[in-house]
């Protein structure tokens, strides 16, 4: 979904706000509320952490189970010996650092809709292992679980965006902002960290994601992801400039990785899967870029750079049933200036829409980018807008993309088995070879430079730490 420009505060709730906080004894170096580059999120840390100070709500409710409620001013440790209900809107300030420790388990309550949002200024310090990794998950039994039990994880910091203002409010319900004039902004880690059935539909168009980042900097780690069974997008960024490694998207409801509001993050080895019968009414899709919600030429331009993405979609074989709204493994729009690099696409009833005179004339100056990517067993190859002339398929074959009618021809392993997928190339195959990193971007130091195309090559890095049956597993 698209962030909309709306006014974040208003005259009278700024002398409010000025009134509440003259009585606090605002930190050295913070802004008075008064001025007019005020940040509300900021001042929760200069005044409250400092006066009253704001902590969670933490109930023992026994069984080893403790409940957390409301918002913290000050650092908070979620330990592995104990289990963790998060209940409503749980909000960690500026200022403050959630840290959670490898093998922790922490689930959402259905009934309040439980939401985890980092603030920004406020940091999370979630770093599991392969063999520890940090779950959050339903509050469901096993076999009873569902997408969008729970909110899912929300962090918010102080990257740009190209939203009026520079910042705007995150969407679904939330009392958070994000954006801001610091690319390198700091949200802490995420490492080994697996959301599963999140994704609440509060209203049309106000969705929370499995994992949303609004304008978080490149400080900020965001490494081995797993997102599964999400009810609307696994993924959303929201501008910024985060960098992702080892992401993985299962059975999302929605998109895998939905990116817009200006951002330009680099991006290496994400892979997805669908199940065909779990689509969303707007249109499901793998890729889903957009420079905002109407297409304009506001800057920081929609440039993420990504390579070696895998997207198996919901048609393994040409007999696969699968849910009519499904569209397209990557849906290009809005004037987004994406580049995508070594990858793979399988198995949607069209492979890649390039849509719009905006996205037409960016590709055609170099500005969208499609190359040595490989597309299989798609029923349509490529679409353009409905009356363009543009003419798509030279400029996709002149990117040196190639289309195979069979999946098998891929010579991938197991990638459309849901409770046991197997990414990782076999003995010869076509993927094997043929990526490059020579392009303005690629040569980064942040890109590994593999021979392989897609998101797996032998070495299986989902291994130990991803679940692919969430459904039943006994937490």
């Amino acid at each position: 979904m698209i962030i909309h420009p709306r006014p974040l505060l208003g005259t009278m709730l700024v002398a409010l706000l000025a009134t509440a906080l003259s009585s606090c004894t605002r930190k050295e170096g913070c802004t008075d509320p008064a001025a007019t580059n005020y940040d509300p999120d900021a001042q929760r840390d200069c005044c409250c952490a400092y006066g009253s100070g704001k902590s969670f709500t933490i109930t023992d409710l026994g069984n080893g189970v403790k409940q957390v409620q409301g918002e913290t001013d000050q650092d908070v440790t979620f330990t592995s010996d104990t289990k963790w209900l998060l209940s409503g809107f749980v909000y960690v300030n500026s200022g403050a650092t959630l840290t959670i420790e490898p093998g922790t388990l922490i689930k959402g309550d259905k009934d309040s809709k439980a939401t985890l949002v980092m603030r920004r200024g406020g940091r999370i310090h979630a770093e599991g292992s392969a063999t520890q990794p940090i779950v959050f998950t339903s509050d469901q039994p096993a076999g009873q679980r569902a997408p969008g039990d729970w909110g899912g994880i929300i962090v918010c910091g102080k990257a740009q965006v190209n939203l009026q203002g520079g910042q705007g409010t995150i969407e679904g319900g939330v009392e958070a902002t994000f954006g801001g004039s610091d690319p390198a902004d700091n949200s802490g880690v995420l490492r080994y960290v697996r959301i599963e059935f999140s994704g609440v539909p509060f209203q049309p168009n106000q969705e929370i994601n499995g994992l949303t980042l609004g304008g978080v900097g490149s400080g900020t780690t965001i490494d081995h992801i797993q997102v599964s069974y999400n009810g609307d997008d696994s993924y959303e960024f929201f501008g910024g400039t985060v960098n992702v490694k080892h992401l993985v998207a299962l059975a999302s409801w929605d998109d895998d990785f939905d990116m817009d509001n200006g951002y330009s993050g680099n991006g290496q080895f994400l892979v997805a899967l669908r199940n065909p019968d779990i689509a969303d009414q707007s249109g499901s899709n793998g890729l889903e870029h957009d420079n905002d919600g109407q297409g304009t030429t506001a800057t920081p331009f929609t440039a993420p750079t990504l390579s070696n993405v895998s997207i198996f979609g919901p048609q393994a074989t040409p007999g696969t049933s699968i849910n009519g709204n499904f569209k397209r493994a990557g849906h290009l729009r809005r004037n987004t200036h994406s580049k995508v690099f070594n990858s793979v696409f399988a198995g949607f009833p069209t492979g890649l829409l390039v849509d719009g005179a905006a996205c037409e004339a960016n590709a055609d100056a170099g500005d969208l980018l499609v190359r040595r990517c490989v597309y299989a067993a798609m029923s349509n190859l490529t679409a353009v807008a409905s009356g363009s002339t543009w003419d798509i398929q030279a400029w996709f074959t002149n990117g040196g993309n190639i289309s195979v009618d069979d999946n098998n021809a891929l010579g991938v392993s197991d990638p459309f088995n849901f409770t046991a997928p197997d990414f990782r190339l076999t003995g010869g195959s076509m993927l094997a070879t043929g990526a490059t990193f020579s392009e303005p971007g690629l040569n980064a130091p942040f890109f590994d430079q593999v021979s392989y195309k897609g998101a797996l090559g032998q070495e299986d890095w989902t291994a130990g730490w991803c679940n692919w049956d969430p459904q039943n597993t006994p937490y």
